[in-house]
């Protein structure tokens, strides 16, 4: 007998088995414990994908390269937008029709904001500019033209190159000018006397808005752009002023002057001296109340536009004895308002002349450097003052008017 250890069934030794069954204890344990068998092949990886944090490392997209292809691209959609807002090539001669009076010395930026605001064209920036390259920024001719909506800008170039039709003539009222001046502006381009067509008409009858004795259409015929083909009747233009005085007065709310026993006819008398008297746009309604609160106390007007209309002198200076002429015009000497208009009023005019500011003066006086405005005053000392104040201003510039300084 040996001491050898006999061999065991399935061929494994007594410590063969020991070991597994320890190897199994400690499975058991390690189960027990929450830990898995199996590795731990994200910890075992960690050193390769990112140090202690564990990320993976990403190799990085060259920010440089990306951001200059992003650059590009916004460039070159810019480019083309510019392009075909400048050339517009996929616009043509436009649609519908707009009537559009571009006046004597309008510049190309006067005449693109003008074509902009009337939907001519998309942009008064892109047509100066087209202009400009194109050479054509020189070639624009004042006139009346009667031009589409949304026309391309090589097109409108085109067709203000051109200039407008030679057998029509575009008249341009201003407001507040009387029939002997706008007679001037009509000259010889339309047939007959503007004077003699002007006296009365049968579109419109003076009496049915309160005038009994108008001596004429004074005050009727309204201020605006007309166009008429060149020799027609003088008739015409005033058939067409007559026309447009009946639409806009319609649009003038006539109650405060009922009110104040006041017909429509003395609304445009008066409204005929604020056009006159008035420069800057927010006095109308001020020197309106002036009218009226010296109609109210019976103090004359005292506006000398009034015998300027009597003597037809709208330019010189008014002599001494024109400032005494014995005339119901001059409202210097006599009380109340002139026998009807001194021109034509505009509808501003018109609309301050029925709806006068509320307050009580009763004087005003042109500003020095003002540029049109006037020093308003409620008492004669305040606007002796003020009149002094002018009155050196205009020495100091050897008798001109210091309006602008």
């Amino acid at each position: 007998m040996t001491d050898a250890t006999p061999p065991v069934p399935g061929g494994r030794t007594p410590e063969q088995r020991e070991a597994a069954r320890r190897a199994r204890e400690a499975g058991r344990a390690g189960r027990a414990d929450g830990r898995s068998e199996q590795r731990d092949w994200i910890a075992e990886a960690r050193p390769q994908l990112g140090g202690n944090r564990g990320r993976m490392k990403v190799p990085r997209v060259r920010r440089g390269r990306l951001g200059a292809a992003l650059i590009g691209a916004t460039a070159a959609v810019l480019a083309v937008w510019f392009l075909l807002s400048l050339f517009q090539p996929f616009k043509g001669e436009g649609h519908g029709e707009v009537r559009v009076v571009v006046p004597n010395g309008a510049g190309l930026g006067d005449i693109a904001d003008l074509l902009d605001r009337r939907g001519v064209v998309s942009s008064s920036f892109f047509f100066s500019l087209h202009a400009r390259l194109s050479g054509g920024d020189d070639d624009l001719k004042p006139g009346s033209y009667r031009l589409r909506k949304d026309m391309s800008a090589g097109a409108a170039l085109d067709r203000l190159a051109k200039g407008p039709r030679p057998d029509i003539v575009t008249l341009t009222v201003p407001e507040g000018r009387s029939r002997p001046e706008v007679g001037q502006i009509v000259g010889g381009s339309l047939d007959g006397s503007y004077l003699v067509a002007s006296r009365r008409s049968r579109l419109l009858d003076p009496r049915r808005y309160g005038a009994k004795h108008a001596p004429s259409l004074e005050g009727f015929l309204f201020p605006a752009t007309y166009e008429l083909k060149r020799g027609r009747p003088a008739r015409l233009l005033v058939e067409q002023q007559l026309s447009a005085f009946r639409q806009r007065i319609r649009r003038v709310d006539m109650r405060h002057t009922r009110s104040k026993n006041l017909t429509p006819y003395d609304v445009l008398t008066i409204a005929s001296m604020v056009e006159r008297e008035a420069v800057v746009a927010k006095e109308r309604r001020l020197i309106a109340s002036v009218i009226y609160n010296r109609l109210h106390k019976g103090i004359p007007l005292g506006i000398d536009a009034t015998i300027r209309f009597a003597t037809n002198n709208w330019t010189r200076p008014l002599t001494r004895s024109q400032l005494r002429i014995a005339s119901p015009y001059n409202t210097r000497r006599r009380a109340g308002l002139p026998p009807g208009p001194i021109g034509s009023p505009g509808l501003a005019a018109i609309r301050a002349a029925a709806h006068p500011a509320r307050n009580r003066y009763l004087y005003y006086v042109v500003k020095p450097c003002g540029r049109g405005e006037h020093a308003f005053s409620k008492s004669y000392a305040r606007f002796q003052r003020d009149s002094a104040r002018y009155n050196r201003a205009r020495a100091r510039r050897g008798g001109k008017s210091p309006t602008d300084c």
